[in-house]
């Protein structure tokens, strides 16, 4: 190994020659380190490895003990443009993104909103705009209640002072992607309670009995309306697409007793039914029946009032005249009244005169109906 005197690399002090020899005589030779003015074997092999590793980045050759590499200066130009290509790469593909059909994106400029992306390729200039790409389109579900029966969430009370266990899905999605990613910390957990509060609401205004059965419908539609109206009211960015109203029984506890009541009540109005049906048969019967003793009564006082009348109106013609004729009226009268008195029985005809024997009155008109 050549004198040390010229420096750490043992040259004469221009630092542009190495040590030569190989790595055995390098170790060979070294000195002990408690030597002053002498540099540590250790220290002088790892400064030669780090120049050696210096110089090949910096388009340095490989030989030992040659000058300054050739074409130093163009390769680190070289070197300097391809980190330049490299970085100029990495911003464009940090800049540029692509937005798909079903997704809106955000652009924020340092941090605060600048505008909304829509549908293909996209220009962000990063670092100084960001983007956050959502999916607009896409509906997805917040189940309420569902996941086993007697779930707390799903156990409401009615307004006549029932407990009912309900499970409904929300369906929704994005319709502003801006207030959606500012206004709202947590918008599913926003949505579940929300979706909750509102169908309590709904639940506390109406009895048990059509919650059950005939008010699913009408309940979905209010609820949907109720939710949407105050996520609207948070500027939530969001589109309630449709409630689906899964279940609705009593809690688990008591749906065999509630079951027996409903059977009960169930028969209780078919027997009302039952009762109302004979009821209405048996009133109509009796208003029909006093409706004909009625007409029966007025034809009756009809007739008689009628024939008073009449016989009233004969009468004072008869007096009439006989007021004019006093004589000939009574004897009128009398051959009349006679002739109604016998025309009414058997007659048998008595000689006055002590004739020889009694002789039957013969009554034509009797044989006539006896030929007949």
């Amino acid at each position: 190994m050549a004198g040390n005197s010229g420096g750490p690399w043992g040259g004469n002090g221009s630092g542009n020659n190495r040590p030569t020899g190989n790595n055995d005589d390098d170790r060979g030779n070294r000195r002990p380190s408690g030597q002053s003015g002498q540099v540590p074997p250790e220290v002088e092999e790892m400064l030669r490895a780090g120049q050696e590793r210096f110089r090949v980045l910096m388009g340095g050759g490989n030989g030992g003990s040659g000058g300054q590499g050739g074409g130093g200066p163009e390769s680190i130009r070289g070197m300097l443009g391809l980190g330049a290509l490299l970085a100029i790469g990495l911003w464009a593909f940090s800049s540029f993104y692509t937005v798909k059909p079903e997704e809106k994106s955000v652009e924020l400029f340092l941090g605060e909103f600048n505008s909304v992306g829509n549908p293909g390729l996209n220009f962000a200039p990063w670092p100084l705009v960001t983007y956050e790409v959502l999916p607009v389109t896409r509906e997805q579900t917040e189940s309420i209640g569902i996941g086993g029966r007697g779930s707390d969430a799903g156990l409401m009370l009615t307004g006549d002072e029932n407990i009912v266990d309900i499970d409904f899905e929300v369906v929704w999605n994005i319709n502003d992607p801006s207030q959606y990613l500012f206004n709202l910390r947590d918008p599913q957990q926003t949505i579940r309670a929300v979706s909750e509060s509102a169908m309590r609401e709904i639940i506390a205004q109406s009895e048990l009995a059509p919650i059950l059965n005939r008010d699913r419908g009408v309940i979905a539609v209010r609820l949907q309306e109720l939710i949407q109206s105050t996520l609207d009211s948070y500027e939530s960015g969001i589109n309630i697409v449709r409630v689906n109203f899964d279940r609705a029984d009593p809690p688990e506890q008591v749906i065999d007793a509630f079951r027996e009541v409903q059977a009960a009540e169930q028969e209780r109005d078919r027997l009302e039914k039952q009762a109302d049906a004979y009821a209405n048969r048996v009133l109509a019967q009796a208003r029909g029946e006093a409706a004909q003793a009625f007409e029966t009564a007025e034809a009756y006082r009809a007739q008689v009032v009628n024939g008073a009348t009449g016989e009233a109106s004969r009468f004072g013609a008869i007096l009439n005249e006989y007021r004019k004729a006093p004589e000939v009226t009574r004897k009128r009268m009398y051959l009349e009244t006679m002739e109604e008195v016998l025309g009414r029985v058997d007659k048998v005809i008595i000689d006055e005169n002590g004739g020889s024997g009694v002789v039957p009155y013969l009554p034509l008109n009797e044989l006539r109906k006896e030929a007949k």
